[in-house]
């Protein structure tokens, strides 16, 4: 499986970005797909994901009500909408996959758990 985060930028506190997670090599109806992000000097940590099975999706408390995580399995591309921005979400921003039997409960508190990564997309957010 092949990951392809894109549309990462800089932007003004309170704009907008959509990132994209574009998949190949495998279909993101098989697989549950997460959003992580790493400011420096800060560990990855979880911001949304989404389980194929049901479309059950999580957020991240900082990011609730601001980011919307969606899917398009027509295009095997996974979205996050990012609304409200704030220079705290600064960071790169990367997808990852994992098979359905790995719980969103899980996939957003222990990355170590996704099998496959993309590059990262940065996003700055300036004050």
């Amino acid at each position: 499986v092949q990951l392809q985060a894109s549309g990462g930028g800089l932007v003004q506190a309170g704009g907008s970005l959509r990132l994209s997670c574009a998949a190949s090599g495998s279909s993101i109806e098989d697989l549950n797909i997460g959003w992580f992000r790493q400011a420096p000097g800060k560990e990855r940590e979880g911001v949304s994901c989404i389980e194929s099975a049901d479309g059950t999706t999580y957020y991240a408390d900082s990011v609730k009500g601001r980011f919307t995580i969606s899917s398009d399995n027509a295009k095997n591309t996974v979205y996050l909408q990012m609304n409200s921005l704030k220079p705290e979400d600064t960071a790169v921003y990367y997808c990852a996959a994992v098979g359905q039997q790995i719980l969103g409960v899980l996939i957003m508190n222990a990355p170590d758990v996704m099998d496959y990564w993309g590059k990262g997309t940065q996003v700055t957010v300036s004050s």
